[in-house]
């Protein structure tokens, strides 16, 4: 693989996130009226449970946890789908399709540049805060390694299920409703909206094991060493099942992809 194209792939994607600076100024300020709006929510729900601590969550370390799901969903978030969808629409694909190298890859290594950008301008800076604002609450220590390593994995999973949602768009050519209802599927399964500590124990049986569980949960478990996560007690098996998943999904999308191309029709053009 010549890792060289790749990474030029990667540099541009960072200089687009750049030089559209006002959009992520804008998400942050729509993600702060968020945060404000999920403070007064749990702090009203803490208070009318009794008991400073719920489902062994006090009211600090919930929303410590959705402040930085916020952040990593920002982080992590590609628009693949809607970009696929204008680009068959107005026949643009073709012109990637034409390109020297794989479509998917292409996609991915453009994305991770802006993705970069992302932990940069929005992640790491809310990182920071919010470790200042709790007097350190968060661990910093081997966890950090740990988490970097659950992120990329978190990276791969993502893509590729916004890859196999954004194939569907060469048989339907337009995915809002399909893309939306995955948006919301990942967003609550995946613990980015409500802790899954907050989930009734049956279906948080179930969960776990789904791959929602890995592009948001998983790495801010690790993080902030919830459930007192050690390479004994949880760690090792959340890393073991991310990587089961990156490697199931990545199969999975590749084959579809390959399928479904032979069925591709191309608007405008």
């Amino acid at each position: 693989m010549n890792l060289k194209k790749y990474l030029a792939l990667t540099r541009l994607g960072m200089m687009e996130k750049l030089h559209y600076r006002l959009g992520t100024f804008v998400t942050l300020f729509g993600n702060l009226i968020y945060l404000v709006l999920i403070y007064f929510l749990w702090k009203a729900i803490y208070a009318s449970s009794g008991s400073d601590v719920v489902n062994g969550m006090t009211l600090n370390d919930t929303l410590v946890y959705l402040v930085l799901a916020t952040a990593l969903f920002n982080f992590l978030e590609v628009f693949l789908v809607w970009d696929m969808s204008r680009e068959i629409q107005s026949g643009a694909i073709v012109l990637k399709l034409l390109k020297p190298m794989s479509f998917r890859g292409y996609s991915f290594w453009s994305y991770i540049g802006e993705n970069i950008m992302s932990f940069i301008l929005t992640f790491l800076p809310t990182f920071i805060i919010i470790n200042i604002l709790t007097n350190g609450s968060i661990a910093l220590g081997v966890n950090l390694l740990f988490f970097v390593l659950s992120v990329v994995m978190a990276l791969v999973l993502n893509f590729s299920v916004d890859m196999i949602v954004a194939t569907i768009c060469l048989y339907t050519e337009s995915t809002w409703g399909i893309n939306m209802v995955k948006e919301c599927i990942v967003l609550l399964l995946s613990g980015a909206s409500i802790p899954l500590a907050f989930f009734p124990a049956g279906l948080r049986n179930i969960v776990q094991y789904l791959p929602f569980r890995c592009i948001y949960d998983t790495p801010l478990s690790v993080l902030l060493q919830k459930d007192g996560y050690t390479w004994g007690t949880g760690l090792a098996s959340s890393l073991l099942l991310q990587l089961i998943w990156c490697l199931a999904l990545g199969v999975v999308g590749s084959v579809f992809w390959r399928i479904s191309l032979k069925k591709i029709t191309v608007n405008g053009g």
